[in-house]
């Protein structure tokens, strides 16, 4: 879409603080009228949507309009967010394999700055899973590179919970 909407858009989601749990339905309204501005077989519109429904606690919702969007071709950025805010969400409504199985070829994307979202989200749907030690080696690692000092311990101590013979 163009600059316009896109900022329009930004300047919608900054509300959403504004917008308690009696009035979500009024946010996601805001949503879908920037949404009815977009060609119909836009993949930003179903992605917007399901931002706006899953940002209201209601995942379940979400769940089928992020899968549209990425089906209508949702890529790049808004792609790989798509696919971390699915997976949270596929989590939510007690999916966490799917979750698991969706991001974990996004562990080799190339990196960005979602980087860590990727796997806090997976190190949360492992946890689901049971999977607790996978899932704090990924968020150690993750945290590593942040902390001022003990990066090459912490990343260690990350890979030897999963590899404790490496």
């Amino acid at each position: 879409m163009n600059e316009d909407w896109e900022q329009r858009t930004t300047a919608a989601w900054a509300t959403i603080d504004d917008y308690d749990e009696d009035h979500a339905a009024d946010f996601r309204a805001v949503i879908d009228t920037l949404v009815a501005e977009l060609p119909a077989d836009s993949p930003l519109a179903p992605f917007e949507q399901a931002c706006a429904w899953d940002s209201t606690g209601h995942s379940d919702r979400a769940v089928p309009l992020y899968r549209e969007a990425l089906a209508h071709g949702l890529s790049g950025y808004k792609g790989r967010r798509a696919r971390i805010q699915l997976a949270s969400s596929l989590r939510n409504i007690g999916q966490p394999e799917e979750g698991v199985k969706l991001l974990t070829p996004e562990l080799d994307a190339p990196s960005d700055e979602l980087d860590d979202a990727v796997r806090a989200c997976l190190a949360l749907c492992l946890s689901s899973l049971g999977r607790d030690r996978e899932g704090l080696a990924l968020v150690l690692g993750a945290l590593a590179p942040h902390l001022p000092r003990y990066q090459r311990s912490m990343a260690n101590y990350a890979r030897l919970l999963t590899d404790p013979d490496s």
